[in-house]
């Protein structure tokens, strides 16, 4: 089948028109706190317009989206939202470097929460809230949120939901997959709403907890704060964001039979109780072993600030209550290792993902088990259900490129200069969608000295990251790109006509 060109034009162009109107909604916080960055959101939301507009007018779209058109579609998205998000921060002035604006902006739609600023307070409430926006529009994600709107448009959407959705199984929950969409962003809004006011009955104001709200339920990092959620000194908060970043980090399919009333579903889900005893277990084991190096003076503030740091690392939310690099190497061991993990397939998190650790950790019994008992006719099961053998090989190859890809990122981030330990965690950091890591991009530090081709390297493995590696990789294969159909123009069609 042939890549058609147009489909993936009109489909931009309305991303810019969604983007055009999104960026007006920070306006009115520019306008009541009086930060003066008004004009620019106006301006980059005129250009989105226009670059929108000019899409759909002149580009023909197909009636259907082939899955390759559909995994351009998904990563043109997030390369076309990151350029039009990054324009405030440039235009601005806050970020003078559009490098560093674009890799802001990616942070912000990848939920990555990586940073380059030394004092993010320096961007003013609107930009702020813009910040932890992209991130909250980004942690669903685009495509879903386009699904609802698709049949609208007279487009097929299940290639699109392939792509998109992290995780190796994909759960439809409804047999229309725009309804799919429309009951997962049901949920994602409605935990963000319940957020926001507990928040501020814990004390913040609206806009810092709608800002923190957007942000948890993303499993995104960004805070209005240079000190994260270390700034507010209020347990209270802590332990609001602490149940709500658990809560992300759950298949989002999972809440909506919860709230459904279907509880057996939820209880029955064996990746659930492996990510949560995971969480736990860490938890328990960096409580301990912050008590044995006297990290702090009780045991209480040991597990509010591990259970806080476990719980935001494991889900790849990037917030902090304490400088983690302090801690004892086992400590940092742990954390760096949880890096690597996620949440559950289906959630707002990045990372491998707790589905492919679990079904992986199966596998290898199994193979052990057939050692010793090698007729024995063995399967690979989860909730009770056979795994076909091509998810377990996708599994298997899904690891191997992500080592490959962590290696090669490694090298050239190591080779602009950097020491091991920044330029290794920095890749993982990125690629896991983490935000922050140890050394140099440590918690109270920031990635604006790392060189630009690094930061570049960055970019790519955040965009690889909550893209799952093969929709980015399958771009660089010229295969892909053979029998390319050329968008038709709407006025060559007319000229056609006539």
């Amino acid at each position: 089948m042939r890549l058609g060109t147009g489909t993936i034009g009109v489909l931009l162009g309305w991303l810019f028109l969604f983007l055009s109107v999104a960026l007006l909604i920070p306006i009115a916080f520019s306008i009541y706190y009086d930060d003066g960055n008004w004009q620019f959101l106006v301006i980059s939301s005129a250009i989105g317009f226009v670059l929108g507009g000019g899409l759909v007018w002149s580009c023909v779209s197909e009636p259907e989206i082939g899955h390759r058109e559909g995994f351009a579609i998904v990563a043109f998205t997030w390369l076309a939202a990151a350029a039009l998000g990054a324009l405030p921060y440039y235009l601005s002035g806050a970020i003078p470097s559009y490098l560093n604006a674009y890799f802001e902006s990616m942070s912000g739609f990848t939920t990555t929460g990586a940073t380059i600023l030394e004092r993010v307070e320096v961007l003013g409430p609107s930009l702020l809230f813009w910040r932890s926006f992209t991130q909250w529009l980004g942690g669903m994600g685009f495509i879903v949120l386009s699904l609802a709107i698709l049949p609208i448009l007279g487009i097929g959407g299940m290639q699109l939901f392939r792509a998109e959705m992290p995780g190796p199984t994909k759960d439809r929950i409804t047999p229309r997959i725009q309804d799919t969409a429309r009951i997962l962003w049901s949920v994602y809004v409605l935990f963000t709403a319940v957020e926001t006011v507990l928040l501020m009955l814990a004390g913040m104001s609206f806009f810092d907890a709608i800002c923190h709200a957007f942000s948890t339920l993303a499993t995104g990092g960004f805070s209005t704060r240079t000190n994260s959620i270390a700034a507010f000194h209020n347990p209270w908060i802590d332990l609001i964001v602490i149940v709500f970043i658990i809560i992300a980090g759950i298949n989002f399919s999972l809440h909506y039979r919860l709230l459904s009333g279907n509880w057996k579903t939820f209880g029955r889900s064996e990746e659930l109780r492996f990510y949560l005893g995971i969480g736990i277990f860490a938890t328990i084991f960096v409580m301990l072993a912050n008590i044995l190096f006297a990290t702090y003076d009780s045991w209480s503030d040991s597990l509010r600030y591990s259970t806080f740091q476990v719980w935001t690392i494991l889900t790849g939310t990037g917030f902090h209550t304490a400088n983690f690099d302090q801690w004892a190497p086992v400590c940092k061991v742990t954390l760096v290792t949880l890096m690597f993990l996620g949440g559950m397939a289906g959630s707002t998190t990045g990372g491998i993902k707790q589905a492919r650790i679990l079904l992986f950790c199966k596998f290898t019994r199994m193979q052990i088990r057939k050692l010793i008992h090698p007729r024995a006719v063995l399967f690979v099961k989860l909730d009770n259900r056979k795994i076909p053998a091509e998810v377990i090989q996708s599994i298997l190859g899904y690891l191997s490129l992500y080592a490959v890809v962590f290696v090669v990122a490694t090298l050239i981030v190591t080779g602009q200069g950097l020491d091991m330990v920044t330029g290794s965690v920095a890749v993982i950091a990125t690629l896991n969608n983490i935000g922050p890591g140890l050394a140099g991009v440590g918690p109270c530090e920031n990635y604006a000295h790392i060189p630009d081709l690094s930061k570049a390297v960055l970019i790519m493995c955040m965009l690889a990251g909550r893209l799952e590696l093969y929709t980015i990789i399958i771009l660089f294969v010229p295969s892909y790109w053979k029998d390319v159909r050329y968008p038709r123009w709407r006025w060559s069609k007319t000229d056609q006509r006539r």
